[in-house]
C-alpha cells in the first residue's frame, strides 16, 4: 500500500509542477552574471518561484543548484529574467561550492550538509520549509524573504571580471558552460515518433535509465566509466543529483542520427514518474511489455527517497533493476535475496570485487550492462 501510495504522489507533484507550464528543452548556462546573487537549492519549484517574484526588479540574480537545475525547463519561470544559471553540482559538494558562492543561499528542501566550525557562508545561508540545520537562520515561509534579501544584498556579488564560477566539481573537474536539459516525458512521449523510427532502424538498440541520489563514494565513478562505455546505439535517461555524475559527457555523447540526444535529463529524483511514462509509453508503441523493452535501469542510491522510488519500480513489476554499486546498509543478505528472487533486483558488483571474486554470479557486473547494448 505505502508503495503504491508513493506512486500517486509522484503523480500528483508532477501534476503540481505543470503549475509552471510543460518541461522543454532548454540550455541553462553554468557562468555568473554581474551583480547581487542568491543561490536555491533543493527541489521545491514554488518556493524558487517566490524568490523570483520577491527578487523582482531588485537587481538580484537568482541561480539555481543541486536539484533544481530543472527548474530552468519550466515556462512560467524561465521567463523570468534574472533567473541566471546554475551553479555547482550535487549535494556532497555543498561546503565547498557554498563557500564559493558570494551571495545568499537559501535551502528549500532536504540533502543539507552541516556547517563547520567558522563555515564562510554561515550567516548567509537560510534554511525554509521542513529543511532546517544546527545553527543556520530559518525561514518560517517563502512569502517573507527580506532576510534572505538583504543577506544577499550585503554580500559581495559577483563582478565583472567574473567569468566563469570559481568551482570544481570532483567529478567534472571543470564544469561545462552550459547543460541541456528539459527531455521531459512530455518531449519523449510528444517525440515517440521519432523515437520509434530510431529503434526499427536499428539507430537505437537499447535505452538505460542512470541516475538517482549521488554520494562522495569513490564506487560511483561506476556510472561515469558505464557510460562512457556505452555505444552509439544507445540512450542514456537520467535524473536526480546522480546526473552530476554523467551530465559533463553530453556534448561528447552527441546525437543519434543527428536529431535525439544520446543523454536525456529527465530533471528530478522525484521525475522517476516521468520515467515510468516514457517505458509505458514505449511499451504501447513497440506492442509489447514494459519488461520486454531494450531499457535497463541503473540507480544510484543514498537516501530514503531514493528508496522509496526503488520499491515503487518494484510495486509495478519493472525488472530487472540494478542497485549498487554502494548498496544501502539495510539491505540484508536476506532481504536482497528476497528482493532479487521475487522482484528482479539485481545488485552490482565493482570491478574489484569480481576480480576478487567476491561476488555470487547473480550479481549484475559493469560488463554485464554494456554487453546489453551490443
Amino acid at each position: 500500500m505505502a508503495v503504491q501510495i508513493n506512486y500517486l504522489v509522484m503523480k500528483l507533484l508532477s501534476e503540481a509542477n505543470a503549475t509552471f507550464g510543460e518541461p522543454e528543452p532548454t540550455e541553462v548556462p553554468v557562468r555568473p552574471k554581474p551583480g547581487k546573487c542568491i543561490l536555491v537549492t533543493g527541489h521545491d519549484l514554488s518556493m524558487l518561484h517566490d524568490v523570483l517574484e520577491a527578487t523582482k526588479d531588485r537587481g538580484i540574480q537568482v541561480y539555481t543548484h543541486g536539484e533544481l537545475m530543472p527548474a530552468h525547463t519550466y515556462p512560467k519561470l524561465k521567463a523570468y529574467p534574472h533567473l541566471a544559471g546554475h551553479f555547482g553540482g550535487a549535494w556532497q559538494n555543498q561546503r565547498r561550492q557554498f563557500s564559493k558562492f558570494p551571495g545568499a543561499i537559501l535551502v528549500t528542501t532536504n540533502c543539507l550538509m552541516p556547517l563547520i566550525h567558522k563555515s564562510p557562508y554561515k550567516d548567509r545561508i537560510f534554511t525554509t520549509g521542513v529543511c532546517g540545520g544546527e545553527d543556520i537562520q530559518h525561514l518560517e515561509s517563502t512569502k517573507d524573504l527580506s532576510k534572505l534579501i538583504q543577506a544577499a544584498e550585503a554580500a559581495p556579488g559577483f563582478t565583472e571580471a567574473d567569468t566563469e564560477f570559481n568551482v570544481r566539481d570532483p567529478v567534472q573537474k571543470h564544469m561545462p558552460p552550459s547543460f541541456h536539459v528539459g527531455h521531459s516525458y512530455q518531449w519523449i512521449v510528444k517525440n515517440a515518433q521519432t523515437v520509434l523510427k530510431l529503434i526499427q532502424e536499428g539507430k537505437i538498440k537499447r535505452f538505460y535509465l542512470v541516475g538517482g541520489c549521488d554520494g562522495s563514494e569513490g564506487e560511483r565513478s561506476f556510472y561515469t566509466d558505464l557510460v562512457k562505455q556505452l555505444p552509439q546505439t544507445s540512450v542514456v535517461m537520467t535524473l536526480g543529483c546522480g546526473k552530476y555524475r554523467i551530465n559533463h559527457l553530453e556534448e561528447g555523447m552527441g546525437k543519434i542520427d543527428g536529431t535525439l540526444p544520446r543523454l536525456l535529463d529527465l530533471g528530478q529524483c522525484n521525475d522517476a514518474f516521468g520515467a515510468i511514462q516514457v517505458a509505458l509509453t514505449l511499451a504501447d508503441a513497440l506492442n509489447c511489455g514494459v519488461n520486454d523493452l531494450p531499457l535497463s535501469i541503473v540507480l544510484s542510491w543514498f537516501e530514503q527517497k531514493a528508496v522509496a522510488v526503488l520499491l515503487t519500480l518494484l510495486f509495478l513489476k519493472v525488472k530487472p533493476l540494478y542497485i549498487g554499486p554502494k548498496l544501502p546498509g539495510f539491505l540484508t543478505k536476506n532481504v536482497l535475496d528476497v528482493l532479487s528472487r521475487d522482484f528482479g533486483l539485481v545488485p552490482l558488483a565493482t570491478e574489484h570485487e569480481v576480480e576478487a571474486k567476491m561476488s555470487p554470479p547473480e550479481w549484475g557486473t559493469f560488463q554485464q550492462l554494456v554487453s546489453l547494448a551490443a
